[in-house]
C-alpha cells in the first residue's frame, strides 16, 4: 500500500507543465530586452539626440571615419570642412559622434 500512495505522489500532475513553459519563457523575454532591447534604445536615444543637439562650429567624427568641423546645416545634411579647403556634404543621421575637448573617462585614469 505504501509503494501505491508513494507512486500517486511522484506521478505528474497534469496541465502543471504548460504554465512552468510560459513562465521560463517569460523569464527568458525579460533576460533578452534588459541584455539587448533595452541598451540598444538607450543608446539610439542618446545618439539622437546628440545629433539633433549639432550646430554650426562643432567638430564631428562620421560612421565612416571623416573628421571635420559643421559649416552649415540643411535639414538632414551637414556640410563639414575636413581640410583646408575640401567640404564635404554628409547626413546628419551618419554622423557618428561629436568631438569634444574633453578628456574621455578611458583617458582619465593615464
Amino acid at each position: 500500500m505504501t509503494q501505491i500512495s508513494f507512486m500517486l505522489l511522484m506521478a505528474p500532475t497534469e496541465g502543471g507543465g504548460a504554465m512552468a513553459l510560459f513562465v521560463q519563457l517569460g523569464l527568458i523575454f525579460l533576460i533578452f530586452y534588459w541584455l539587448l532591447i533595452r541598451p540598444q534604445r538607450k543608446e539610439k536615444e542618446r545618439h539622437q539626440s546628440m545629433i539633433d543637439s549639432l550646430k554650426k562650429g562643432d567638430e564631428i567624427v562620421t560612421v565612416g571615419g571623416l573628421v571635420g568641423t559643421i559649416v552649415h546645416i540643411d535639414g538632414e545634411r551637414l556640410t563639414i570642412k575636413t581640410g583646408e579647403n575640401t567640404r564635404v556634404v554628409v547626413e546628419r543621421a551618419k554622423v557618428g559622434r561629436a568631438v569634444t575637448d574633453e578628456p574621455s573617462s578611458a583617458d582619465a585614469g593615464r
